[in-house]
């Protein structure tokens, strides 16, 4: 047994929602109570303590949309690479790096995100991946650095039609082969979702190629409308918006989650609410990207589930609440929006997004809340508050105190992988040396040169 105590308790759960001097009692994979941490000491003598010296013990937090294909590109300068728009991004920096992955250069970028994920207080993360250069397997490959590493991951493969039929074929066999297995394995630590890349990388035979291999297995993880080239494709090549070409083709749905819809219209708010269709967005990545900002405040007022990720700028959520708010902000020209949106997408859209596809399986626990029956996924964070905190302002500390960097420990479904600032249960010496082997392969082949 654990005991994660000697600190303020914020849980999620509405019924508790703070415990000054608390504590969070877990037994295998399940928390199985929280209160105060004398009482618990007390009942629990034999537990093993993480003490929070203090601190903030929270949730573990979740990202809905991040890229594991990007782990190797830190300090990554390609030569001839100065995109002056998004689509030149794409083909100068992010398509030239999948291109070069091979499956060791995916597991390497595995261990990277994982490492920052749990250092930053993550424990569940919603992936999207690509590396064209060896398609078959990738998703298995995460899976295995996911298992070793003790991550809780959602995978699913970016179908594109920019390399050709046969990797298009290929992308979306990878997605059914893992939907499949992930069906079979039941975990709630492993899931699928049947990813897809813009929509002006996805001809309509290749959303139906998606449909039918997907047969109903998972919900789909598509990126729309992040820059203007969806926006313009649909409407000259399909006479539809992207999103109605989604709506069209049956890839909307309550177990859909699309990514950014920045230059979405009302007409398409209407269909992604009626279809109970989820939106992601990743604030920092949109703006370093200048494709501009999501229109999340109407998006609540149409009644869209709007999650948050990072779309792998950082690792750190904490990071892209605070910038979420002073963008939309800007956005709107208003001074006094935005609050209650951040707090409800981090905390609570993406435990509800993160429960869709991980407490259905499995034991059906509940994720992103401390209390009595939820997954064990604890995050404690180094917060010397210098003004008062409690339960009506902890989220004031939260968006302008706390960040990713001050977690001290991390708990994954009962597993310890983060303790006292280092990571547990894995061979680091072995990871750093195989990263920094691949990272250099990688490199030296984007730039023909040695490192």
């Amino acid at each position: 047994m654990l005991l994660v105590g000697n600190g303020r308790v914020v849980t999620r759960d509405e019924a508790n929602p703070f415990v000054e001097d608390g504590a969070v009692a877990i037994e295998g994979s399940r928390i199985v109570e929280v209160g105060k941490y004398d009482a618990l000491r007390a009942k629990y003598p034999q537990a093993e303590l993480i003490d929070a010296r203090g601190g903030l013990v929270m949730p573990g937090l979740i990202n809905c949309h991040t890229h594991i294909y990007s782990g190797l590109a830190r300090g990554l300068s390609i030569k001839g690479c100065n995109p002056t728009n998004f689509l030149e991004n794409l083909e100068q920096q992010w398509w030239n790096i999948d291109r070069h992955l091979t499956l060791d250069g995916t597991r390497a970028c595995a261990y990277v995100t994982m490492m920052e994920s749990f250092r930053n207080g993550v424990t569940t993360i919603f992936d999207h991946h690509a590396s064209f250069r060896q398609i078959p397997g990738s998703l298995f490959a995460i899976k295995d650095v996911a298992q070793e590493m003790g991550m809780r991951a959602c995978l699913c493969y970016e179908v594109s039609d920019r390399d050709g039929k046969q990797k298009l074929e290929e992308s979306i066999r990878e997605n059914a082969d893992f939907a499949r297995w992930a069906a079979e394995e039941d975990s709630d630590m492993i899931a699928a979702m049947f990813g897809g890349h813009a929509l002006f990388t996805l001809p309509d035979e290749a959303l139906d190629a998606m449909v039918k291999a997907n047969d109903g297995l998972t919900g789909f993880h598509v990126h729309v409308c992040e820059g203007m080239n969806d926006v313009y494709d649909s409407a000259q090549r399909h006479g539809v918006s992207s999103v109605h070409r989604l709506l069209d083709h049956g890839l909307l749905g309550e177990k859909t989650m699309l990514g950014h819809c920045i230059h979405v219209s009302p007409a398409d708010m209407d269909i992604l609410a009626s279809t109970h269709t989820k939106v992601v967005n990743n604030p920092q990545s949109n703006a370093n990207n200048a494709v501009g900002t999501a229109p999340v405040l109407e998006f609540f007022k149409h009644g869209i589930t709007v999650t948050m990720g990072t779309d792998a700028y950082t690792h750190d959520m904490l990071q892209s609440l605070k910038a979420f708010v002073p963008l939309q902000r800007l956005n709107s020209a208003l001074p006094n929006v935005a609050w209650g949106e951040a707090m409800t997408m981090l905390f609570q859209n993406n435990a509800q997004m993160a429960s869709m596809y991980f407490s259905s399986k499995g034991d059906g626990k509940p994720i992103g809340v401390l209390a009595p029956g939820a997954a064990a996924d604890v995050a404690v964070f180094d917060y010397p508050a210098p003004t008062p905190l409690g339960a009506d302002n902890v989220d004031g500390h939260i968006l302008f105190g706390v960040e990713g960097h001050d977690c001290t420990n991390t708990i994954v479904n009962g597993r310890v992988v983060y303790r006292d600032r280092q990571l547990v249960g894995c061979d680091r010496e072995r990871i750093d040396a195989f990263v920094m082997e691949q990272a250099k392969l990688l490199w030296g082949e984007l730039n023909g040169r040695t490192y």
